[in-house]
């Protein structure tokens, strides 16, 4: 398997990112995991980010919001905050910096904080530890793409233009520790909750590395392992 993605890696610099696409999709199917079709999430009548997040400052009063990853500023230029900060290495926002730079120099707290950045587990679970640093007591955390659809939807790396990543396992490893409380709301392709207070509903399993945890494993027991939760529910819990 490492020949193969040694490979993979070296053939990936030669092509154009609509060929990477290709080459990651005949790369996920021939040497990934089984495609077990679609698991049948409906997000059409959902509430969108845009919606939940502004609802949640004005009726929790927060002052102040960060965002990271804002790419073309759809989120961000809806939100109507005191304090606004956006971060992002390329497009959008107020801070032209990765987040791992943006967190080594910040010194501000946040009362709300989303995360949509690099749809990785490792990138993910960093923010996740960075932003729970500079949250506010009684603050929130959000994050989006927490519910994939199927194998390639969160597949890494990408392989098509509907891409969640696997931040579901960031929460999967979330909802195990004691001292945060985890959810993912059913909307706008699974919108990740972390409050920062006891775990209300801790998950009792234990893996050696969270990363390693297998697609499959998620398809099959998705609802025990994210917590899933409606937006008019989420509102009482928070």
């Amino acid at each position: 398997m490492k020949i193969y993605s040694y490979i993979y890696r070296k053939f990936l610099r030669l092509l154009t990112s609509k060929s990477i696409l290709k080459v990651n999709y005949l790369f996920h199917k021939f040497f990934g995991e089984k495609d077990l079709g679609n698991i049948g999430f409906d997000f059409s009548k959902k509430h969108t980010r845009q919606f939940i997040i502004q609802d949640i400052i004005n009726k929790k009063n927060y002052k102040s919001y960060l965002e990271i990853g804002c790419f073309d500023n759809e989120l961000f230029n809806h939100i109507k905050c005191n304090k606004k900060v956006g971060v992002d290495p390329y497009s959008g926002g107020t801070i032209r910096k990765t987040s791992d730079k943006f967190f080594e120099n910040n010194n501000e707290n946040f009362d709300c904080i989303f995360i949509d950045g690099l749809h990785t587990y490792k990138q993910v679970r960093k923010d996740i530890y960075n932003s729970l640093k500079f949250l506010n007591h009684n603050g929130i955390i959000l994050l989006h793409d927490c519910l994939p659809n199927n194998y390639f939807e969160q597949a890494t790396p990408r392989s098509q233009y509907i891409w969640n990543g696997d931040v579901w396992k960031a929460i999967v490893e979330c909802r195990t520790i004691k001292d945060i409380d985890t959810y993912t709301c059913y909307a706008d392709f699974g919108i990740g909750v972390i409050l920062n207070k006891k775990n209300q509903n801790i998950l009792d399993i234990k893996y050696n590395k969270f990363s390693k945890i297998k697609f499959n494993d998620y398809f099959t027991n998705y609802k025990e392992y994210m917590n899933i939760i409606e937006f008019e529910d989420l509102l009482k819990v928070i």
